[in-house]
């Protein structure tokens, strides 16, 4: 068995927080599994919180306190917890936000939007300011500054493997004035490219196809369950339950089948940047 990997409690306030929790739970002489008894959470749900992966929800503080005898500690600090770890994202995005860094594998099917971890500055900047108008520019300019910090996860030695698959209508259809449309789905193709990932478009044409109700995230982990992501207007859902994700997974392959290759999509991505660089109207 390779030796487990502490949390580097130093690190930030989710982390100290979960190896705090680790500390105490051995202490006490309890398995992830004795603990996660009783708590309607899962043994991989408390696992990434001792790894400063995922925030404490105030239920299972009150069930930790009660198991532990911490005396409500984890209930008084869950909070800041939270606090630290949402640092400028939603709070319902803020566990994904932090989970995508240790990913093995990130896929994404983008119906509506560009997914995040490929959007320009631009880009993110309309999205967020069409979709929030009332938000102070202090506050638009953090998320704008958090949303493109997470894009530095394309320049490491191994990001994860990626795989996303796009509704044509966000080629066809701009979001953005037609030289900034072409520098966002250069971004696309390079991200695609430099990470060694795939893209696969779906066409307009296709009307009926899984996963027609919104967006859907995959991510799997080298030491964790696979979990899945849906996101709403002002919303978001973190799925862990294994059925659930699995029926996700089985979607989403369904959606693969449905898109066009891989090669032609980055070809049809290509050809459109051209065409915004050109000012030629795509119909």
């Amino acid at each position: 068995m390779p030796p487990r990997k502490d949390t580097d409690a130093s690190a930030n306030v989710p982390s100290f927080y979960g190896a705090e929790l680790r500390y105490k739970r051995e202490a006490a002489g309890l398995t992830l599994e004795q603990l996660a008894e009783g708590s309607f959470r899962g043994v991989p749900f408390l696992s990434q919180i001792e790894r400063g992966e995922r925030r404490m929800p105030l239920d299972l503080a009150k069930h930790v306190d009660d198991r532990l005898g911490t005396d409500g500690f984890f209930q008084r600090r869950c909070e800041d917890a939270r606090r630290a770890k949402q640092s400028g994202h939603a709070e319902y995005f803020a566990d994904v936000a932090e989970m995508e860094p240790v990913a093995e594998t990130i896929e994404e099917w983008a119906p509506a939007v560009v997914p995040g971890l490929l959007q320009t500055k631009a880009y993110a900047s309309k999205v967020i300011r069409t979709g929030r108008p009332w938000l102070q520019a202090g506050t638009v300019d953090k998320q704008l500054r958090v949303r493109m910090e997470r894009n530095a996860l394309w320049k490491r030695e191994n990001p994860p493997a990626f795989w996303a698959i796009l509704h044509e209508s966000l080629i066809s259809r701009p979001l953005l004035p037609p030289e900034e449309m072409a520098e966002q789905l250069d971004c696309i193709s390079d991200v695609v490219t430099s990470a060694r990932g795939i893209l696969q478009v779906l066409p307009e044409t296709t009307s009926a196809h899984p996963l027609m109700m919104g967006m859907v995230k995959l991510m799997t982990f080298p030491d964790a369950p696979a979990l899945a992501y849906t996101e709403g207007v002002h919303s978001g859902q973190l799925i862990d339950y294994p059925a659930l994700v699995k029926d996700y997974r089985r979607s989403y392959d369904l959606l693969r089948a449905a898109a066009l290759p891989p090669e032609v999509s980055l070809s049809l991505l290509r050809d459109a940047a051209e065409d915004y660089r050109n000012g030629k109207q795509r119909l």
